[in-house]
């Protein structure tokens, strides 16, 4: 005899609903990808992010060659000479009497994974002399896949843990309101009207002012999320605390107390689940407004320094036309900063079309 199955929940059936979405997968699969490019960034780039070579500034991205005199090869690159045409404009053309063999697992600049285990393997990479730059280099002549790779740990995890942050505070203040009523709920809201009515840009502005000028890009980093959680939670606060005060009045929560539970854990356990639907939604449809906070940050030199790497301030070398022209693939930042906030936009949009209705109670659950 069958055992019956267990329903499915309806939050199991909205997930189920969003998976079969075509752009909900392709997108999900897209910022996976870019977040295992991130935390493998050790390993997946060919040079660290300051690795450099003058001569081979602004060179322009490198052929992977398949053929060697009209036959099939493993893969290798020319070497770059850099020349000057007729107009005086650097030109770099490839060195025929130089190839370079592309190597798997080889051995270059020493780093700490996770910052844990020491190695000098990378994926794959060239031999020296060579350079490999497949997507081109910057002004110093540093990798720009490399330094894409390492600058995505900032402005990938910056949003995440910006927004695990604000979205604690805002969840936790508005839950209070709205469980407190009162003076509580007076003096909490008016708190939060204070920071929603200074423009968010210019509020990260007035606060990254005061962080001090002499701090390492580690302690920016750190400084930046907490400019950011200060941002975030006052405007999820007030929604919370609207939907608080009516759980307050359900009947699950007038047992608890009148059983003994103490408030707070009321507001944790029977009060605070009960929004989860919505909050999955606004932190997916929030990630993209800190993303693109820290780059306007650290296009503007308020955000992660050079050296190191972030999409942000590798998209600074993008602020003259004059360089784009000259050097075009120093906009991939940029293009992998709009690919990355359209993916997280439609995540959020499709998860919000899946779970409004089951905030209205409006679909059934078989």
């Amino acid at each position: 005899m069958k055992k019956n199955k267990k329903p499915l929940t309806p939050f199991q059936i909205a997930m189920g609903n969003l998976w079969q979405k075509p752009a909900v997968r392709i997108c999900l699969s897209v910022l996976i990808l870019f977040y295992f490019g991130a935390l493998f960034a050790d390993i997946l780039s060919p040079y660290r992010f300051d690795n450099e070579d003058r001569n081979y500034s602004y060179c322009p991205p490198m052929k992977i060659h398949m053929v060697d005199e009209g036959k099939p090869s493993r893969p290798f690159v020319y070497g770059m000479l850099l020349t000057f045409d007729e107009f005086h404009k650097r030109v770099y053309v490839e060195d025929k009497s130089q190839k370079y063999p592309l190597k798997l697992f080889v051995e270059g600049d020493t780093y700490k994974f996770l910052e844990v285990v020491k190695g000098n393997r990378h994926a794959f990479g060239v031999g020296l002399p060579g350079r490999l730059h497949i997507w081109g280099a910057d002004s110093r002549g540093r990798d720009l896949f490399s330094r894409i790779l390492y600058g995505a740990r900032v402005s990938l995890t910056i949003g995440i843990v910006g927004v695990a942050i604000s979205f604690f505070i805002g969840l936790l203040i508005g839950g209070i309101a709205g469980y407190y009523g009162g003076w509580v709920d007076g003096v909490l809201m008016r708190v939060c009207e204070m920071f929603m009515m200074i423009p968010g840009f210019y509020l990260m502005l007035a606060l990254r002012a005061a962080v001090p000028a002499n701090l390492s890009s580690l302690q920016v980093y750190f400084f930046i999320v907490i400019i950011f959680s200060f941002i975030g939670w006052a405007s999820l606060a007030r929604v919370i605390r609207g939907m608080s005060l009516s759980l307050k009045e359900r009947d699950y929560v007038l047992v608890a107390k009148t059983i003994g539970i103490s408030d707070m854990r009321i507001i944790l356990t029977h009060i605070l689940p009960h929004t989860f639907s919505y909050s999955i939604v606004a932190i997916m449809l929030s990630i993209p407004g800190y993303i693109l906070g820290e780059s306007a940050l650290s296009l503007l030199g308020l955000g992660i320094q050079d050296p190191f790497a972030s999409w942000g301030n590798l998209l600074s070398e993008a602020m003259s036309i004059v360089q784009i022209q000259f050097a075009p693939w120093i906009l991939i930042p940029g293009l992998l900063i709009f690919t990355a906030v359209i993916c997280f936009n439609i995540l959020g949009d499709a998860l919000r079309d899946e779970l409004d209705p089951l905030l209205k109670g409006e679909r059934p659950s078989s």
